[in-house]
Parts: structure tokens; C-alpha cells; sequence
């Protein structure tokens, strides 16, 4: 279980889950600058950390959130909303396949705890570009 140490409130009120050293969080395909379909699979990259569906509260575990054309990721303790921007793989998916519109798009990785919210530090994935024909 969670230590008292290891959990600390965000400004939501929300614990804020604290992220293992060396984790981190990348796109695995398409490849940064990539031209692709307007049906897109996107792979999801974990390291130093497992997967685990939304409401499981498993140690050093969390689920993918897509961030579509958006600017700035959401900060620790800031639960990630769930929009047309922000997708949410709380079953624990590691790949999905998207529809886009033609033109640039941008995708990141997020990864979020039981209760959707960031971990801290935030485990983000470099932001890539996309081309959609």
C-alpha cells in the first residue's frame, strides 16, 4: 500500500501519487513527423512502470491518456479531463486507433493514476507532429 509519506494533497484535493524514478512515457508509433492516414494507430510506450485500469490502486501503476492538439499537459494534481483532447484509456489499453481530420496534429502521452490525475513529477511523453493526408 501507499505510505503516508508517499502520498501528498494536490490543490484538488486529490493524492497526488508520486512517480517512480526512471519512469517515463513514449509514443512507439507513428514517429515524430511521420505522414499518415486519417485512420491512425497509435502505440503507447511505458518504462519503469506497469499499466493498470482506472480505479485499481496498484503500486508504481497507471493509465494512458491521449492529448490531442494540446498546448500544455495537465499538472500534478490536476485530474486530466476528459474531452474530445484528452482520452482516456482507463481499461489499461495500450494502443488505440484514432480518426483524424487532414492537416498537423500533435499527440502526447500522459500517464495518470487510479484516480486520473497526474502523477509527480508529471510522466509526460515528448510531444510529436503528425501529417494526416
Amino acid at each position: 500500500g501507499l505510505t503516508a509519506t508517499a502520498m501528498t494533497a494536490g490543490a484538488s484535493g486529490l493524492p497526488i501519487t508520486q512517480a517512480p524514478a526512471g519512469a517515463q512515457v513514449y509514443i512507439i508509433s507513428p514517429s515524430d513527423g511521420a505522414t499518415v492516414g486519417q485512420e491512425v494507430t497509435v502505440r503507447f510506450g511505458l518504462e519503469g512502470m506497469g499499466v493498470a485500469p482506472a480505479g485499481v490502486g496498484k503500486e508504481h501503476t497507471g493509465h494512458h491518456h491521449l492529448l490531442v492538439d494540446v498546448a500544455e499537459p495537465s499538472a500534478a494534481g490536476q485530474p486530466i479531463p476528459a474531452d474530445a483532447h484528452h482520452i482516456h484509456f482507463g481499461g489499461g489499453q495500450t494502443q488505440t486507433t484514432l480518426k483524424l481530420a487532414p492537416g498537423t496534429h500533435t499527440l502526447q502521452l500522459e500517464l495518470g493514476d487510479q484516480n486520473h490525475v497526474p502523477f509527480d513529477p508529471p510522466l509526460v511523453s515528448k510531444k510529436i507532429t503528425i501529417h494526416v493526408e
